[in-house]
């Protein structure tokens, strides 16, 4: 049965407050203007070794008026439920606008605000895909269950200690613009992780192992069996340490890699999600992470990858942490093509953007992780799409003489660009003769963003995609924070750099 929008949001003066901003900016001459009230609460239990060790529980609720006046943007924000309070939020908006005309005209900038034509969407309502929203399930509950997790951890063999952690996020936002679109939308999402840490008394030496369970949009179902296996990843994380631990380091060279999809949706997220950014692009994102390798004028030239790298974005695929029904400027979700057989083919983009370039409409990428903050180009679903009848993870492995098989994330480096990288993971499988033999350790693997996408051979079929994803992804100053999704199947990579990263810290 589908999922109502919480009553509790419905009841507050959603439509009267947009009324009253939109009918003040109309009134100052603003070109456009929109209003979006948010309401986000977030909350998160962590237990060490099964005993509590923190919460948080936490709700930030406002709104916010953006106008363009003058060619320019404004922008404003508020707290106050009152009719002559939004209005006043309009006004600050509009004089925001004016100011930003001034500079801009002093600065010699000739570039007007311009949004890309979207079609009306009036009273809207769009619910992610969930069946039991985790606000709505005791506190109790939910320590009680990370705290049966680590003990059962802790029970095993070789385990010293156990990190366990839980974050959700209940979002409601209502939008509103001047051209008489207006949604209303609920999203759920949560984070569930546990970490098993092993010690050698002797030597001192540790390591750690933790659940590859992605961040979902889904609801309390995903910690009681919908989506993922728990007791069986739980039930064999000891076994993987013990061995991790006895694990030989790595003889740095040049391997084939076959990369499972909890290690490779980072890199994807990184030198292909952050680069396809057309705003990146573009250098007008350079503070925060720097720009783009892959610039405007490559598209539809840049040879990406090998031919069987086909990426998506996607503001439309069910449970995906950046899946919406309308962005923060009211486009509808969409899914489209980034790279095509191993071709750059599009950008991630919002209204202004599209329009500066030559598009007839944005994808649909405007958010804003708060009422207080302006919505950026932030990125979509980004997804590596799987051969229709391509192979099993095991078959891919079978193709391998020499190699190793990647699975899990662990630290990451990127440059400026988003072109020359280096990743490491959590668990590292020796691949002989086209069977695994064993884990090994202190692995990088380090390539140039091209290199390594050419360098893809062959991708898994449909039964090897996994969306993984993260909460975190960080952008724009002020810096904001937001979730987001990459699927990904599988895939092998032949002649990859393969770094000793206790050698390369000279230990």
């Amino acid at each position: 049965m589908p999922k109502e929008i919480d009553q509790s949001f419905l009841a507050l003066p959603l439509q009267a407050l947009a009324d009253a901003a939109l009918a003040r900016a109309r009134a100052l001459g603003a070109e456009h203007a929109d209003f979006r009230f948010e309401r986000v609460r977030s909350a998160s239990w962590r237990l060490r070794d099964a005993k509590p060790a923190g919460s948080s529980d936490s709700t930030d609720t406002g709104y916010a008026v953006r106008v363009v006046h003058g060619g320019a943007w404004g922008f404003a924000s508020g707290v106050d439920l009152t009719m002559d309070a939004a209005a006043r939020v309009a006004g600050q908006a509009v004089a925001m606008a004016k100011l930003s005309a001034r500079v801009a005209a002093a600065a010699g900038a000739e570039d007007r605000v311009e949004l890309a034509d979207e079609p009306v969407h009036a009273e809207q309502v769009w619910v992610s895909s969930y069946a039991v929203d985790p606000f709505g399930v005791p506190d109790r509950e939910k320590t009680e269950l990370l705290a049966q997790w680590s003990s059962r951890l802790l029970a095993a063999e070789g385990v010293a200690h156990t990190d366990a952690s839980l974050l959700t996020v209940q979002e409601n936002k209502f939008y509103a613009d001047t051209a008489g679109t207006s949604t209303t939308q609920q999203r759920v999402r949560l984070h569930p992780e546990l970490t098993a840490f092993a010690v050698d008394q002797e030597s001192g030496e540790f390591d750690s192992m933790r659940t590859l369970a992605p961040p979902v949009g889904r609801g309390w179902e995903y910690l009681t069996g919908t989506g993922w296996d728990w007791d069986g990843e739980l039930d064999r994380i000891p076994e993987l340490l013990a061995e991790k631990m006895r694990a030989p380091s790595v003889d740095p060279g040049s391997y084939d890699l076959v990369i499972d999809p909890s290690n490779l949706w980072l890199t994807i997220h990184e030198s292909i999600g952050h680069a396809t950014e057309l705003d990146r692009a573009l250098g007008y994102e350079a503070a925060y992470a720097g720009t783009s390798f892959a610039t405007f004028d490559q598209l539809g030239k840049l040879r990406y990858g090998s031919e069987v790298m086909n990426v998506t974005g996607d503001r439309t695929a069910e449970h995906g942490l950046a899946t919406v029904g309308f962005d923060d400027e009211g486009v509808a979700g969409q899914s489209w093509d980034l790279v095509k057989d191993g071709t750059l083919v599009g950008y991630q983009l919002d209204r202004r953007i599209a329009r500066l370039c030559g598009f007839e409409r944005s994808n649909g990428c405007a958010y804003a992780d708060s009422p207080s903050h302006v919505p950026v180009q932030r990125m979509a679903n980004v997804s590596l799409q799987p051969a229709p009848d391509g192979p099993p993870t095991e078959e891919l492995i079978g193709g391998v003489d020499r190699g190793i098989y990647v699975v899990g994330d662990r630290s990451w480096s990127i440059d400026m660009q988003r072109y020359n990288f280096q990743f490491t993971g959590q668990r590292f499988f020796r691949i002989e003769n086209g069977r695994l033999a064993g884990q090994v350790r202190d692995i990088a693997y380090q390539a140039t963003t091209t290199d390594f996408w050419g360098s893809m051979e062959a991708v898994g079929g449909p039964q090897t995609y996994v969306l993984g994803g993260a909460f975190n992804c960080g952008k724009a100053q002020p810096g904001q924070v937001a979730s987001v999704s990459h699927g990904c199947p599988s895939a092998l990579f032949r002649g990859v750099t393969i770094l000793n990263t206790t050698q390369e810290a000279g230990r």
